[in-house]
């Protein structure tokens, strides 16, 4: 099969997607401004083009064939890429409008992405930033799908071959078990992890790096996972919890460093920590709001990489 013959056009990728999403023709169709009869045409020609049953219809709207669903995917790809092309393309007519997309993770959200936007807003009062919270099983997928021009984060070990990741290490920083000024287990001398067992957890969820590294570090010391808990990725509602109860979180360090509500316990974890950094689309071009947003990212890491 050969899709780069000629026969292949923008307008049967961007059906293709309508329909996938949208559960039919018509409605697909409808989004795309196009009559029916039209849509299925194109449709037609598609699947003449692929040589293979894109869809199956059911007794309401279509389905995607497991070929539908592979083919989507890369045109989904395709109209990303087509769309940050024109985003670039503007960019650059314009000199320093653009907009970046940002998927956000529990590490760069509290101090790192802050402090680079502020610095880009600065310099650069056109761009809009758009920041969208995540886990990396929610916010990779959208990265390489094109809805995101980078993750801001945590990063682990190098991307596996073929995966379509970049990833670039900024900082290291530890994580440490938070409570509130006051809370009972600061006045216990010689605290230790099990005593925190008394008390109510904040966990990571199961989907991050964070939890497996705790859940590792309670087999190997014999516990299991507190029982009575919360489990959240947000900071607000963490550092919420935290003031207004006994409850214990891991936080990382910097962020206790900018709360002077939170206290850290004097607790060690020596195999919970976290190096933060980017992961972008392996081949992806980058635009001119994501470079500048990168330099700043660069300049941030290396004042904090000084505190730490």
């Amino acid at each position: 099969m050969d899709l780069l013959d000629g026969r292949l056009k923008f307008r049967h990728l961007t059906l293709l997607v309508a329909i996938h999403d949208h559960g039919s023709v018509g409605r697909a169709a409808e989004t795309l401004h196009l009559t029916q009869p039209a849509a299925t045409r194109t449709l037609r020609e598609l699947e003449g083009v692929a040589d293979l049953p894109l869809f199956v219809r059911m007794p309401r709207g279509m389905r995607a064939t497991l070929y539908g669903e592979a083919l989507a995917e890369h045109a989904r790809a395709v109209i990303a890429e087509m769309r940050r092309a024109g985003e670039h393309l503007t960019a650059l007519r314009q000199g320093r409008e653009g907009t970046v997309t940002v998927g956000a993770l529990l590490a760069g959200t509290n101090v790192l992405l802050p402090r680079a936007i502020a610095q880009l807003k600065r310099e650069r009062p056109q761009v809009t930033v758009v920041v969208r919270e995540g886990t990396p099983d929610a916010l990779q997928p959208a990265l390489l799908a094109g809805e995101l021009d980078v993750i801001v984060g945590r990063v682990g070990s190098a991307p596996k071959e073929g995966d379509g990741l970049r990833h670039r290490r900024l900082y290291r920083e530890r994580i440490r078990l938070a409570v509130r000024s006051g809370h009972p287990l600061l006045e216990t001398a010689g605290a230790a992890l099990t005593d925190t067992l008394d008390f109510p957890w904040i966990l990571p969820v199961e989907q991050t790096a964070l939890r497996q590294e705790l859940g590792a570090l309670f087999a190997d010391r014999g516990l299991a996972l507190p029982a009575d808990r919360v489990e959240c990725t947000s900071i607000l509602t963490m550092r919420a919890l935290l003031l207004q109860t006994d409850m214990v979180a891991l936080l990382p360090e910097l962020v206790l460093h900018a709360d002077e509500q939170l206290a850290a316990l004097p607790i060690e974890l020596p195999s919970v920590g976290r190096t933060v950094g980017t992961t972008e689309a392996a081949h992806r071009t980058r635009t001119p709001a994501l470079q500048a947003l990168l330099h700043h990212l660069d300049h941030e890491a290396a004042l904090l990489r000084e505190t730490l």
